[in-house]
């Protein structure tokens, strides 16, 4: 990653993590669920078939679905580890007692310039996003806090950006086979070698005929 291109995502972090996510208040409720069951918590997988190049062998945790539409974040695009205390530094927040690093990821082409953190359930603060009870997603820079001394979530990655379906139009994708679906496993999440993610999550494609 280049210095200039660091810069523009530490500072596209700072803007959106000064407050909790803009799209938790519109969490689903019961009366929005999705007929047929969410994708929540499940990981989407560009198939070979998959036309957008955008979105070729990505590896996608679905946050959110429900009759609005669809929210989820790529995991298999890393771009580099950052520490935290630079992350913080650019919100022009007290970095005294912050260590260790996070790993940066491309987390899909909406809104690039956008911070989310998705990390292991057992976190939750304000901005948390329960997606199924063993990961989540975070939006309020107190995560970063809590993560450089050592309180945060046990597992956790950084991604700028995400990807998003508008109502119905998530669902024409997969009948057109350029996605699969599974649900999702944390040591795939947090843990599995990022080039060969997409390769692993393709074990559990079956071909409908």
């Amino acid at each position: 990653m280049t210095c200039m291109r660091s810069r523009r995502l530490m500072l596209g972090f700072g803007a959106l993590l000064l407050s909790p996510l803009s799209f938790a208040a519109a969490l689903a409720r019961p009366e929005d669920a999705q007929p047929g069951g969410s994708l929540a918590g499940q990981l989407l997988v560009a198939t070979p078939e998959m036309g957008d190049p955008r979105f070729r062998q990505t590896v996608i945790l679905m946050a959110q679905h429900n009759q609005n539409g669809a929210l989820g974040v790529v995991i298999n695009r890393p771009l580099s580890d950052m520490p935290v205390a630079k992350l913080l530094d650019a919100l022009g927040a007290d970095t005294k007692g912050i260590s260790g690093s996070v790993r940066v990821f491309a987390g899909g082409p909406v809104q690039p310039e956008v911070g989310l953190i998705v990390h292991t359930a057992e976190y939750h603060r304000d901005g948390t996003i329960d997606i199924d009870g063993r990961v989540a997603l975070t939006g309020n820079a107190e995560i970063l806090r809590d993560i450089g001394r050592r309180r945060g979530p046990r597992q956790s990655i950084v991604a700028f950006g995400y990807a998003g379906w508008g109502p119905g139009q998530l669902e024409g994708e997969l009948a057109l086979r350029g996605w699969f679906t599974f649900p999702e496993e944390p040591k795939l999440v947090f843990d599995f070698d990022r080039d060969k993610l997409w390769d692993e999550a393709m074990k559990h494609h079956t071909i409908s005929l």
